[in-house]
């Protein structure tokens, strides 16, 4: 185990990376939708909507991982939580001045990474002293209770929650029905997931993973996760700038 520990877990850089490619092409149905007026490109990303959660688990989970393996989380969720701002700023402010509404997003899943990676790094001095499995089971039940909450609820419905007049919570998964953002990550419960991901990083950190996590085997999966922040950032626009393109071509 002693050079596992000295390498990298390929398996989390694939994963990401898979997640990330993913979330692209769901977010590219729905940008057909948007742009094209094809009512289909948005039944397609409806109907994938119930894999969305698997794909949220994988790569949440990983950041909570890389949250225990990283020199300073504190520093990165700062980067991250800026790397979130600018995406509001972005769909918000700007694409509104050029007359594209509809796609602002006020707290999505950086905003939400980045939260959680600042709270991590604040709380890894405490997660530190937690037998990793009690925490993982604690993150467990916190997010299984907490994670209606957005709907009004705790565990899945069965306690009502009183109706929220304010959006100024919604960065903690409260909001009125006047909300919307295009992508929403609430802190909770998304932090227990990201947590559960930390208490499991002590073993990634003690390189006490399987050996097999610790070989390439895909190199295309392997880059985009290593750069998932760039391919996040970069994909909407991408999408957005080759489907108005289209979008002028059909029109003309």
């Amino acid at each position: 185990m002693a050079k596992n520990e000295k390498k990298r877990i390929e398996l989390l850089d694939e994963l990401r990376g898979f997640a990330i490619i993913a979330m692209i092409i769901h977010h590219t149905f729905l940008d057909i939708g948007f742009f094209l007026g094809l009512s289909w490109g948005e039944e397609v990303f409806n109907k994938l909507c119930v894999l969305q959660p698997f794909f949220w688990a994988i790569f949440i989970i990983i950041s909570g991982i890389c949250s225990r393996l990283s020199r300073n989380t504190l520093k990165r969720g700062l980067v991250v939580l800026g790397a979130g701002l600018a995406v509001t700023l972005v769909t918000a402010v700007i694409m509104p001045l050029l007359g594209i509404t509809g796609a602002e997003i006020y707290f999505g899943i950086l905003h939400c990474l980045g939260c959680c990676m600042i709270i991590t790094g604040l709380l890894m001095p405490l997660i530190k002293k937690i037998n990793p499995i009690i925490g993982m089971l604690i993150s467990v039940l916190l997010f299984a209770v907490f994670y209606s909450v957005s709907a009004g609820s705790l565990l899945f419905g069965l306690i009502k929650l009183p109706e929220v007049n304010t959006n100024l919570l919604a960065p903690l998964g409260l909001y009125s029905p006047s909300f919307y953002s295009a992508d929403y990550f609430g802190i909770i419960p998304w932090l227990f997931m990201f947590l559960f991901g930390a208490f499991l990083g002590k073993y990634a950190a003690d390189g006490a993973f399987p050996k097999w996590t610790y070989k390439k085997r895909s190199r295309f999966f392997s880059f985009v996760g290593r750069n998932s922040l760039w391919f996040y950032l970069a994909h909407q626009p991408v999408i957005y700038a080759v489907l108005f393109i289209i979008s002028l071509i059909i029109k003309s």
